[in-house]
């Protein structure tokens, strides 16, 4: 399965910008954005092209989070992780 890249520049809706992966947990991501601020979200694999997806803005305030700082955006990265490893365990499912 392919993983998001490291480093990478935006398409489509993000087209320009800069994405650096700063941190990321077994179940969540941490990517730097035009080294102005953070955007933390839960991995999801798409099955259809076997690999884990970078969220659409349709993502933002669901499952993927704008984060202004670094402190708040490893707090955040934290609180995924746990969310994630509670529901999982509670339904059996990794993803």
């Amino acid at each position: 399965m392919k993983e998001i890249e490291i480093e990478f520049i935006g398409k489509g809706e993000v087209k320009g910008f800069t994405f650096k992966l700063v941190n990321r947990t077994d179940h969540a991501y941490m990517y730097e954005v035009n080294g102005k601020y953070f955007e933390v979200f839960e991995r999801k694999v798409n099955s259809q092209f076997d690999c884990v997806s970078y969220p659409s803005s349709k993502a933002f305030g669901i499952w993927a989070f704008y984060v202004p700082s670094f402190e708040r955006a490893e707090l955040k990265l934290s609180e995924l992780e746990k969310r994630v490893c509670v529901r999982t365990s509670a339904n059996g499912n990794v993803n």
